[in-house]
């Protein structure tokens, strides 16, 4: 069966950019002094919550109990540096606000 040739349509109007042309000198944006360790402290908050919830989710899936511990250990783990990463940031970036640098 042949098939029927496309047509190629073309349009007379020009499209329009939609974005709006960067500005060149663009503000900083502060965070909120006490947002972003609050934000820390949900995220760690949620990890914990999951490394408690993965192990009995795994067990009623019929995981063995040393499977879950195992499974239970290693986020404890990976949740632990985690934390200790993000606070060791949060404090460098504290002490570079009191010195007045400026963050790029």
């Amino acid at each position: 069966m042949p098939v029927p040739p496309t047509v190629a349509v073309r349009s007379s109007v020009t499209p329009t950019p939609t974005l709006a042309a960067p500005r060149a000198d663009p503000a900083p944006v502060e965070p909120a002094a006490g947002r972003g360790e609050q934000a820390a402290g949900d995220v760690v908050r949620w990890a914990v919550f999951c490394c408690v919830l993965v192990p009995v989710v795994l067990v009623v899936y019929g995981t063995s109990l040393g499977g879950a511990a195992g499974a239970a250990l290693g986020l404890l783990s990976v949740t632990a540096a985690c934390r200790l990463l993000l606070r060791r940031s949060e404090r460098g970036l504290r002490a570079e606000t009191a010195r007045g640098g400026r963050r790029r």
